[in-house]
């Protein structure tokens, strides 16, 4: 059956690309026709569309689509086909395939065995020559052009084994030139050549829903293939595409499928020969649904913090600190209202327990993608233009790994001074990244220079923004920035998912309605808490419903008995007998528990009997005992920032932390007000504006 070949108008971005990379580049939807029945990377497609139909003219792409066909039919093996393929080769003596090729070492034999994983073939003979000559057999397996022979006096220890490779040779380009692609660079504008690089991976840039920002959050994926030791992690929706380039775009790639590996196989085998695992044959390791991560022992864990800080690791092989370059990318499922997700908890739930609330594992991360901006896979998002094949593009890639362009921005900027070394990091390993896919020869503007410094800056920023959640005042500093060395304006960059939800909303507030800041003591962090109050005639009976962990309990009884015994006393004729009061608790940011918060539960009690609302945007700290007691709040200044960044504007505290005000951050005391209270009594008036 000849496929048919539809005659797609070329634009002028196309013709461009043909005549400046001739040979090196091939129409994408090509690929979908070919790759429809066949389960092979798209790189191994694009290796034979390369050869045989990397032209514009029609006729010859309709002939190298037919000679393609005829050696996919060939060589290519379906799944089913295995006994087939054992019956051809014994019948015909050798045969060629492609397939995918992996090698193990059997150390009780001293063997090496070939399998080929849609032949089925197993046990198959190779020769050791070949092995060390393609390494990447041995860690994950090759595509490659194989030639099989059948002999059947081969013997291994008195069984018959006879198959055995006699020829290899992986899928991959003859040459690429980087000083011709970089040439061939200089001929297009800085948005014809991020539109081709868009079209490169099987996009179509001039789709309406293809923004820049979102070309760029494309673009971010490819950004571990030319730097060397970079982390990323994607958390997004299913069907944004997130696994797609790792998958299929370059054979220097390996993804590895559930999140998790074993410790040998990724850094160095436990005993003798001592083989290196994925990170040193690979240029990066990808790892697909990190929900199912498990790290079972805490040294795990410490290898790839380790490994990711400094690009090395040691195994106890005896032979020290090794160094490697494969860059890390995490991708991961995240459901829901993000913006929400982003104000209330963090950004890194969608991680395994074991490493979820880990700050020092994820401030390794030199980027966070915010895959939820990706939409969603459609048709008409594929193209059906030019783009380079897969494999001369990862060839390329390989070879910008050699370069450094981290210090390109200084031509323009700085960063700000209070950019931690570890961001500074993070900011310009992006920043070079970016720089090697749109301008490879280093060069750019300054107005270019400043939209890739500003995205570097969001990519990291999202990952401070995410260890201040967790670990409080330690990471506080969030508000990165850079300067501008003409000018010296100093510029802010946001995260555009924060600011969105004002969880303390301004304007007036119904009565009995209070914020707190509590402690969760079971994860070691902060949460705020909504504290609503009705007070209605009844018989003295108090209902709680909402967030009812045993601290807030406790808190809210000790509270009410206190405002039971001294409710005339503080002006009022009532009785706290005389009313049935309903408590609700909502946590807002997804807390379990908030220890610490019976002050603003006496007040929205209080503020409920009396019918008296309290002054807008305030947030209560501190506890109480029995006999009114106030307790000295601990860990002000994280309180006092969780407060700040939920939208507070007044924040009341006990007299007893006077001592530690010279101890809070400055942008905290700078855009909070601070009111002390001396008693409970103190407390509930002025939260009411009546002192």
């Amino acid at each position: 059956m000849t496929i048919p070949v539809v005659d797609v108008t070329l634009d002028a971005l196309d013709v461009k690309v043909a005549e400046a990379f001739g040979g090196r580049v091939v129409r994408k939807d090509l690929v979908k026709k070919t790759k429809v029945g066949f389960n092979v990377p798209v790189y191994v497609l694009e290796y034979l569309l390369g050869r045989y139909c990397s032209s514009t003219d029609p006729s010859i792409v309709a002939e190298g689509l037919e000679h393609v066909k005829g050696v996919i039919a060939e060589r290519f093996v379906r799944a089913d086909e295995g006994e087939l393929i054992k019956s051809r080769t014994r019948e015909r003596g050798t045969m060629r395939l492609i397939d995918k090729v992996t090698v193990t070492y059997r150390e009780t034999e001293d063997k090496y065995w070939a399998s080929l994983a849609n032949s089925g073939l197993t046990f198959v003979h190779i020769a050791p020559h070949l092995v060390q000559r393609f390494e990447k057999l041995l860690v994950g397996g090759v595509w490659a052009n194989v030639e099989i022979r059948y002999d059947d006096t081969l013997q291994h220890r008195g069984v018959t084994r006879p198959f055995t490779i006699d020829e290899l040779q992986p899928i991959q380009i003859a040459s690429a030139s980087l000083d011709e692609y970089i040439d061939g660079r200089r001929r297009f504008s800085r948005d014809e050549w991020l539109d081709l690089l868009i079209r490169s991976i099987g996009y179509e840039p001039t789709h309406p829903d293809f923004t820049f920002r979102r070309k760029l959050l494309y673009l971010l994926r490819l950004v571990p293939m030319v730097e060397h030791n970079y982390n990323l992690v994607e958390l997004g929706p299913r069907g944004t595409g997130k696994s797609f380039v790792y998958r299929e775009i370059s054979p220097y790639v390996i993804l590895v499928s559930g999140g998790q590996v074993t410790v040998p196989k990724l850094f160095i085998e436990n005993s003798p020969p001592y083989r290196i695992g994925l990170v040193g044959v690979w240029d990066v390791v990808a790892f697909d649904e990190v929900a199912g991560s498990q790290f079972r022992r805490p040294e795990e864990k410490q290898i790839y913090k380790d490994y990711m800080e400094m690009g090395s690791f040691s195994r106890g092989s005896g032979k020290g600190t090794i160094p490697a370059y494969a860059s890390f990318v995490f991708n991961g499922n995240i459901d829901g209202d993000v913006e929400t997700l982003a104000r209330t908890s963090h950004l890194f739930t969608p991680f395994p327990e074991t490493i979820r609330y880990d700050m020092a594992f994820h401030d390794r991360w030199h980027a966070y993608l915010p895959g939820w901006e990706l939409p969603k896979m459609q048709p008409d998002y594929f193209t059906n233009h030019v783009g380079f094949i897969a494999d001369y593009l990862a060839e390329i890639f390989r070879e910008l790994r050699k370069r450094n362009y981290t210090d390109a921005l200084e031509r323009f900027f700085r960063l700000g001074n209070h950019v931690e070394e570890r961001d500074r990091k993070a900011i310009v390993k992006t920043l070079s990244g970016l720089l090697k896919l749109l301008h490879p020869d280093g060069q750019c503007d300054k107005a270019e220079m400043e939209q890739y410094l500003s995205f570097a800056i969001e990519m990291r920023r999202r990952v401070k923004e995410q260890l201040k959640r967790m670990g409080g005042i330690e990471y506080a500093k969030v508000n990165l920035s850079y300067i501008d060395l003409e000018s010296g304006e100093e510029r802010f960059v946001p995260c555009p998912e924060l600011g969105v939800v004002q969880l303390i909303p301004e304007g007036q507030l119904e009565p009995g309605d209070v914020f707190t800041v509590g402690l969760d003591q079971a994860e070691g962090r902060f949460g705020l808490f909504r504290i609503q109050v009705q007070a209605m005639k009844g018989g003295g009976h108090l209902r709680v419903t909402g967030t009812t962990s045993k601290p807030m309990r406790d808190a809210l009884q000790t509270a009410y008995d206190y405002l039971k015994a001294n409710l005339r006393r503080l002006g009022s004729d009532r009785d706290l007998r005389e009313f049935d009061v309903h408590v609700q608790v909502q946590s807002l940011m997804q807390a379990r528990e908030g220890a610490g918060t019976g002050v603003a539960f006496f007040i929205a009690l209080l503020s409920a009997v009396l019918a008296r609302p309290l002054v807008p945007q305030l947030v209560v700290l501190g506890d109480l005992t029995i006999h009114g007691v106030l307790l000295r709040v601990d860990s002000l200044a994280d309180k006092l920032k969780t407060a700040m960044d939920a939208g507070a504007k007044k924040v009341m505290i006990p007299t007893e932390n006077k001592r530690d005000f010279a101890d809070l951050p400055a942008d905290v005391i700078d855009k909070l007000q601070i009111v002390f209270y001396s008693d409970p009594t103190n407390a509930a008036f002025r939260a009411m504006g009546l002192e």
